[in-house]
């Protein structure tokens, strides 16, 4: 198997993690998840874009530039027989001794990786739904930085597991703000309510397609924040995200969702969304 190591492809077995490094030590680092249909990436610039952004908003400077990144993404997809699935990058801040909680020197060169795994859509959610539970929002206050400290979002996702759900609504007081992972909407009255960009929750790239797509449809859409009561009271609810793609929610914890209409606003946008990605990636029945 093929991976990205520092600024080159090598394979997996030469791949060895320093002690020092500061992402196993501190959970100091960026990442990206990047999804793949035929053989070919979905919105990689936006990925991209993001990736930089978060390192930028922790002062790690990047040993690359977009196109250099990009480059390289590429040619490990032509390295890879992955049809569909997701490439996976980091950035750790590299390695630094002795341990220290403060950033080290600007000389410290960050460490990139990066691999492709193989996964399929999830159809079968995507037609029936999923079941989410409501969750205290326990994660720190800069949701907006793609980070791989998800200790959080690991603990939260474990809590809706435990309860049989796929995914868990986070809420700080009454406040609905995203998933743990993945971003949420709902829909009242013909209108799409989601929470708006800031730093409590991550600006997504499926929220920005999908947004697109209802501009599209001239489906009216407000950033705003809404509360647990309105979620519940909601006609319909659905989450984005790369690998979820626009998902439909079918139970709130004891609150059900019929998610069965073929003309509804979460219908509408799953449909927009496969033409998006037929439209970068090609047909999704080859």
């Amino acid at each position: 198997m093929k991976v990205i190591w520092g600024k080159e492809i090598v394979d997996r077995d030469k791949v060895n993690i320093d002690f020092e490094d500061r992402g196993y030590q501190f959970g100091d680092g960026v990442y990206e998840v990047i999804r793949i249909y035929n053989h070919t990436y979905f919105c990689v610039d936006e990925h991209i874009d993001r990736f930089f952004t978060s390192a930028e908003k922790i002062e790690m400077r990047m040993p690359l530039t977009k196109a250099e990144l990009k480059a390289l993404i590429t040619e490990l997809l032509k390295e890879s027989a992955v049809k569909n699935g997701s490439i996976y990058i980091q950035m750790t801040r590299g390695n630094a001794s002795p341990r220290d909680h403060s950033y080290p020197s600007q000389d410290v060169v960050p460490l990139l990786t990066g691999s492709i795994t193989a996964s399929e859509r999830k159809i079968e959610k995507m037609k029936n739904g999923m079941r989410t539970t409501l969750e205290d929002d326990i994660r720190w206050l800069r949701c907006d930085i793609k980070m791989i400290s998800l200790l959080g979002n690991i603990m939260l996702k474990h809590e809706a597991h435990k309860k049989n759900a796929d995914e868990a609504i986070l809420h700080r007081g009454d406040i609905i703000t995203e998933c743990s992972s993945s971003n949420i909407a709902m829909v009242k009255n013909g209108a799409i309510y989601t929470h708006p960009d800031g730093n409590l929750i991550l600006p997504g790239i499926t929220k920005i397609v999908w947004k697109s797509c209802a501009e599209k449809l001239n489906i009216p859409v407000y950033e705003q924040a809404f509360t647990t009561e309105e979620l519940l009271n909601a006609d319909e609810v659905f989450i984005s995200s790369t690998t979820k793609e626009v998902m439909p929610i079918s139970k709130i914890d004891d609150k059900t969702f019929d998610v069965s209409k073929k003309g509804s606003i979460t219908r509408l946008l799953q449909s927009c969304y496969e033409k998006e990605i037929v439209k970068q990636c090609g047909d999704l029945t080859n």
